[in-house]
């Protein structure tokens, strides 16, 4: 997602990274000035895609746990202004376009624990992730980390997280079959000749029929600033396994490794050290007002790493800066973002939700059944996730995660293997103590 928090891994088959070598005097010359309208649209577009998409699911997260304005907005300001400082100084001082955006998988997750886990506990697990992201990130084990994780078996999380989703989408269809069908229609459509910006424009078409159908109630829509508001931090047990480490291994596997490689197969080997630790101190900071997990985004990334952004890689990193203005522009009157969001039908909100996360199902889904050597254990991976389930006060994210990893020992994995999953496992305690 993802937004995104954008969950959907990056294609295999792309062509070879453009050299990171400043153009020639004639080449510069065509390609415009460094800070060129081209990179700062292309950071714009990817803030857009951002709130159009991943952000609907902040609001059902909203919703879920009875959340009020206030307190809805002091999220949106959070996440706006950590992604907007992080993005925006890490593009600058490493000259790279990075563009990061907060957790999607992470922010779905939040559903299925809402109401039972409190809005501290909660803010507790924010910050455990962001303390053990930050001890991954400065060790430099991140590449080493991730390659002990099966990915079949992280990709059946996150489609088990997601997949509710994109079945809510259709089920909302059945209050509202008119608006369902165009936006429906529209998203099938763009996606089929103008994907780039697909959510854009069902956001828009979405809009106007609800609109034209008397769904909105836009009377009170105004400019308002936004408002931080503290909560204090509860640490649980229950939060943290729950919450706290599937919130890690979905921002490691669903984020930073996609991401990671949008940067790397565009040219750019900047090491994960330094963006890792910068984004969890981000997360760390705004953790307190509602801010999820701080992450490097994928799909949109690949909007400020292409050539649209500018002909010259060396001078893409103006996107990664523009994209972190504007999102600090959208947190600070995070409370119009709320207000708008509100008008809107919450069916409206569902199909939006649902029709973004499809990619991202789909991606973790063909994940999942790829890996010859451990699908089954992907696919209950994948069921024990989305069925919702809950025990010991534990969610399903986590038994999906650890039922997974049995499965997978015992069908799948050989000796040695069995004993790296164990390694893997004692460190991920010894990180997260």
């Amino acid at each position: 997602m993802g937004p995104n928090g954008d969950t959907e891994a990056p294609r295999l088959h792309r062509p070879m990274p453009e050299p990171l070598t400043s153009a020639a005097p004639g080449q510069a010359e065509r390609a415009g000035s460094t800070w060129s309208l081209s990179a700062i649209t292309a950071g714009f577009l990817a803030v857009l895609i951002s709130y159009s998409g991943p952000l609907v699911i902040f609001f059902q997260a909203a919703h879920a746990a009875s959340v009020p304005a206030d307190m809805v907005t002091s999220w949106v300001w959070a996440i706006s202004i950590g992604a907007g400082v992080s993005g925006l100084l890490l593009s600058w001082w490493l000259r790279v376009p990075v563009v990061t955006a907060w957790s999607a998988p992470g922010t779905a997750l939040l559903v299925t624990l809402f109401p039972q886990l409190s809005l501290a506990d909660a803010v507790g697990a924010y910050v455990s992730a962001a303390a053990i992201l930050f001890a991954i990130g400065i060790s430099g084990t991140f590449d080493w980390l991730v390659q002990r994780i099966p990915r079949g078996i992280a990709a059946g999380m996150m489609a088990g997280i997601l997949f509710q989703f994109g079945a809510g989408a259709f089920k909302a269809a059945g209050t509202m079959p008119l608006l369902a069908g165009v936006m429906i229609v529209t998203y099938l459509v763009c996606r089929r000749w103008l994907q780039r910006y697909c959510m854009i424009v069902v956001l828009a078409v979405g809009v106007a029929v609800a609109a034209a159908l008397g769904l909105t109630h836009a009377g009170g829509l105004h400019l308002a600033l936004a408002r931080p508001v503290f909560t204090e931090p509860h640490w649980s047990w229950s939060a943290t396994l729950s919450l706290a480490i599937p919130l890690v291994i979905v921002s490691l596997t669903g984020q930073f490794l996609p991401g990671m490689a949008i940067l790397r197969l565009s040219g750019y080997h900047t090491p994960a050290r330094p963006i890792l630790a910068a984004t969890s101190l981000a997360s760390a900071a705004v953790a307190c007002f509602g801010g999820i997990t701080i992450v490097t985004a994928a799909i949109t990334a690949a909007l400020c790493t292409g050539r649209d952004a500018h002909e010259d890689p060396a001078r893409r990193y103006v996107a990664g800066i523009a994209n972190g203005a504007f999102y600090l522009v959208g947190g600070t009157f995070a409370g119009t973002i709320v207000l708008m969001f509100d008008a809107l039908p919450h069916a409206f909100v569902a199909i939006l939700a649902g029709l973004a996360l499809v990619g991202a199902i789909m991606s973790n889904v063909m994940e999942a059944i790829m890996q010859d050597d451990h699908r089954e254990a992907s696919v209950i991976t994948f069921l024990a996730t989305a069925s919702g389930m809950t025990m010991f006060g534990l969610g399903s994210a986590f038994w999906g995660i650890a039922i997974g990893s049995v499965a997978w020992v015992i069908l799948h994995a050989k000796r040695s293997a069995a004993r790296e999953l164990m390694r893997c496992a004692a460190y991920w305690l010894f990180a997260r103590a």
